[in-house]
């Protein structure tokens, strides 16, 4: 890990250094501001989402998602062979930091009306594989965000891992794109728009795990669509953004 400093940054973000290590990545961020950029970004995107633990569930949900977080496994056998490195110490450590996280994000951003309904099997295992590609997003050691505007003055975020080969969208709100219309996101398969999701307009915060894997995108776009979105855009692009190699 100490050959290559950026290994350390999904940790760094969390908060889920020792002090020692701590202060090697912070000698590195003050000669790569690259990574000062990356690492900001991160920890904003980091913060969004643990915030979403302000929002107020039923009575028993607490401790429904305690008791399933203490008795389940939250990264399926077939996820850690195939998008997760072997977790050393540190990103043990990580990963209970990104647990946090990704509790609260499935709190705020549509987890809660799954997991309330969490005794169906079908369910259950929506969510705790949602749980795991979020879990896996942040602590992986490629992760990147980018800035996305939307309509206006909103700005949505996008964290990107090629290792893990998914996307996150989130945004603190999202305006509305006109009624009766959304948001919908596409992967850009060299020139070929892919369906990747829809976005809602809403006050509150908002994350998108994005529909299917990255492959060979190179970037993403967004277009205003019908309310139960489009195989092909049909609208010009609200925004256009190339992943970063």
């Amino acid at each position: 890990m100490r050959d290559d400093p950026h290994l350390l940054m999904g940790a760094y973000a969390l908060d889920a250094l020792d002090p020692a290590e701590r202060a090697e990545f912070e000698r590195h961020l003050g000669s790569c501001p690259v990574c000062a950029t990356e690492a900001e970004e991160l920890r904003e995107t980091a913060a969004r989402l643990a915030a979403a633990a302000t929002v107020r569930p039923r009575g028993e949900f607490r401790q429904d998602v305690l008791t399933r977080v203490e008795g389940t496994r939250q990264v399926p056998a077939h996820v850690l062979r195939t998008r997760i490195p072997a977790l050393t110490g540190r990103s043990h450590r990580a990963a209970r930091w990104t647990l946090a996280a990704c509790v609260a994000a499935a709190l705020a951003f549509g987890g809660a009306s799954v997991l309330q309904n969490q005794r169906a099997g079908a369910e259950q295992a929506r969510a705790e594989h949602r749980l795991a590609l979020v879990t896996a997003l942040l602590a992986a050691p490629d992760t990147q965000t980018q800035s996305l505007p939307l309509s206006g003055d909103a700005t949505a975020r996008l964290v990107v891992s090629h290792q893990v080969d998914r996307a996150l969208f989130t945004a603190d709100t999202v305006p509305s794109p006109g009624r009766g219309r959304v948001y919908e996101l596409w992967f850009n398969d060299a020139g070929v728009m892919r369906p990747a999701g829809l976005v809602r307009a809403s006050g509150d915060p908002v994350t998108v795990v994005l529909d299917g894997d990255i492959g060979a995108a190179s970037g993403l776009g967004v277009t205003v669509e019908p309310e139960r979105g489009s195989a092909h855009p049909t609208s010009t692009p609200v925004a256009l953004l190339g992943f970063r190699a």
